[in-house]
């Protein structure tokens, strides 16, 4: 059985072994594919593994050996799906594989818009503390979470890997989603409207999928709405954001400070608004990317692989 991996290098650069696949079939590899060699480098493989490169339905319809898709993520987006289902096509994702990872992300964003970690060592090695006239010093607000409040944006298995931690540092959590389970309510997380998560949070953590009614979803009407001087951070995907909208909130005061993992168009675009925006940290959309959360991804994706070839497909999305 033929297998193609048409941009293996994001989750595997080098520090995890391919010998696992090989085993399966016929291995290609390749570490990158331009949208112009994709569907000669499918050419009669019947398995094809992607990350990021787009799988349209053109392409599909040109590659008629394929009959499995196995995505190395847990979005989907990037194929074609219904045109899969239609060309009798599995397509699979790696759910849940980074969960523990991207809400440390998260995590990571808001300590580090709380206390400037980076920035005051940045002063201190350049002899900031060295010359000061007292023994401490701070060049931004510091901001303790206890009491505060969390607002979730959608609540899937890493908005409650989340919320668990904020319960952790005493904060509150509001969740909007489209699935209200109020079994999940606690006397620290509650289920609330948009409207009034966007007006009771001082922190704000978006955790939906992009679909056509996510898309813009935070844009100039929504972040009106938000407290004066709240944060807000972004591990899902980009167009859920309308970015001149948020880099304009930044530069006006309106936000006190935004940390995304994740833009609209992948690499950033060099005028992308939010690059130069003020109080805007900006990470290359890495917080998938641990080793641990990596060697799961592996694994699953192996698996996925295998209950195919013995016909019990799993983690099908275009069922």
């Amino acid at each position: 059985m033929k297998i193609v991996i048409l941009d293996g290098h994001a989750m595997n650069p080098g520090d995890l072994s391919w010998s696992e696949m090989e085993q399966l079939g016929e291995l290609k590899l390749y570490a990158r594919t331009p949208k112009e060699a994709i569907i000669d480098r499918i050419g009669d493989a019947e398995i094809v593994l992607t990350n990021k490169v787009i799988l349209t339905r053109e392409i599909l319809e040109k590659t008629p050996a394929v009959k499995y898709i196995g995505i190395m993520a847990t979005g989907y987006n990037v194929v074609d799906t219904a045109a899969a289902r239609e060309l009798g096509i599995i397509v699979t994702n790696v759910p849940a594989y980074s969960t523990e990872s991207v809400a440390q992300l998260v995590f990571a964003f808001i300590l580090e818009l709380c206390h400037h970690v980076g920035e005051h060592n940045r002063a201190v090695q350049e002899g900031a503390w060295t010359s000061s006239k007292d023994f401490t010093f701070w060049n931004y607000p510091l901001i303790e979470l206890a009491g505060k409040t969390l607002g979730l944006i959608g609540y899937g298995v890493i908005g409650q890997a989340v919320a668990r931690l904020a319960v952790a540092f005493g904060m509150n959590v509001k969740i909007f989603s489209r699935t209200v389970k109020k079994e999940l309510e606690t006397d620290k997380i509650k289920f609330v409207n948009f409207d009034e998560l966007l007006e009771q949070s001082d922190f704000i953590s978006l955790h939906c999928p992009l679909t056509e009614e996510t898309k813009g979803l935070i844009n100039k009407d929504s972040i009106s709405k938000m407290l004066p001087g709240a944060y807000l951070i972004n591990t899902s995907r980009g167009p859920v954001i309308v970015e001149q909208d948020l880099a304009d909130a930044l530069n006006s005061g309106k936000l006190a400070g935004a940390a995304v993992d994740v833009v609209s168009v992948e690499p950033i675009l060099a005028d992308n608004p939010l690059l130069g925006a003020k109080n805007c940290i900006i990470t290359p959309h890495f917080g998938w990317a641990p080793f641990e959360a990596r060697t799961r991804l592996m694994d699953v994706l192996i698996s996925n692989i295998r209950a195919y070839m013995e016909g019990k497909p799993v983690n099908v999305v275009n069922r």
